[in-house]
């Protein structure tokens, strides 16, 4: 039986609710509310019947609305929410969240922290040994200057699985990906370390193409591997430089060299195994 097809990466948006302060104007393409109707018709023409829905703000409120979200919308079958790691009844508060079956995991933004090293803070381990207490996925959201802060927390909490968003977000407009490609073989040798194949596209120019993209890819694969190399689209942000469609397809152009079976791990299977031990079967 073949593993069930998920997008692993996803947001909704309500812009009256008012906390997504990145969405500023030069982004201009995708400020307006993003909702499950929207999404839905692009899922079913690529056979993806289960998402993970992340988060897309930095409060509580939105992961509640997330939560509440999910539960509405039969795709979705995990969110990975937010809290803040800083708070003293951080553990409280993440046990609080968990009690939602739905969540999966959390996600700080980091790349939106003045503190570079904020990873490696020996004061977020309550954080990070409540998810680990309630089977919780930690979503990193790096650029490659906080890798080695990611590479402390992995050392530091090896039973913490870690997903790297968006590959960590290479500069795929200079084609000089020495330092990012270290990075990323550092991390990939922490087996708890999964990558998510999402969010190229915005890394580069507006003329990419499948070319473009490879060199990573190629990287992230033999880093990796087909067993920790997750898909995911992150829509609508996405849409900034290519339609769904265009996205997937060229993801799966360049996953060509894999197995049947390899292929189905990274569009589905390992979103399912590390993700939805909590959430819902797709």
């Amino acid at each position: 039986m073949s593993a069930p097809r998920i997008d692993a990466h996803q947001h909704f948006w309500q812009l009256a609710r008012g906390d997504y302060g990145w969405l500023t104007p030069e982004l201009a393409l995708i400020v307006r509310d993003f909702t499950p109707d929207d999404l839905a018709p692009l899922l079913a023409r690529h056979g993806i019947v289960g998402t993970i829905l992340v988060q897309a703000a930095p409060t509580e409120a939105e992961t509640r609305f997330l939560l509440d979200t999910a539960a509405q919308t039969p795709f979705v079958a995990g969110v990975v929410g937010w809290t803040d790691f800083d708070a003293r009844d951080v553990a409280e508060a993440i046990a609080a969240l968990a009690a939602d079956p739905l969540l999966v995991g959390l996600r700080p933004m980091v790349h939106d922290i003045a503190d570079d090293g904020w990873l490696a803070r020996p004061e977020l381990a309550p954080a990070f040994e409540a998810m680990i207490a309630q089977g919780l996925v930690f979503d990193a959201l790096l650029k490659p200057r906080h890798i080695p802060a990611a590479l402390s927390l992995l050392q530091r909490h090896p039973q913490l699985p870690v997903v790297i968003d968006h590959a960590a977000k290479p500069d795929l407009t200079n084609p000089d990906l020495a330092g990012w490609r270290d990075g990323i073989s550092a991390l990939a040798a922490h087996p708890q370390a999964f990558c998510k194949l999402s969010g190229l596209v915005t890394e580069a120019a507006p003329d990419w193409t499948l070319e473009t993209l490879r060199p990573a890819v190629d990287h992230l694969l033999a880093s990796f591997g087909p067993d920790r190399l997750i898909f995911g689209s992150d829509w609508p942000v996405l849409t900034l430089r290519a339609d769904y469609a265009s996205w997937f397809d060229t993801a799966t152009a360049l996953l060509c060299g894999c197995g049947d079976a390899e292929r189905e791990a990274i569009f589905g299977g390992n979103a399912a195994r590390l993700y939805l031990s909590r959430g819902r079967q797709p």
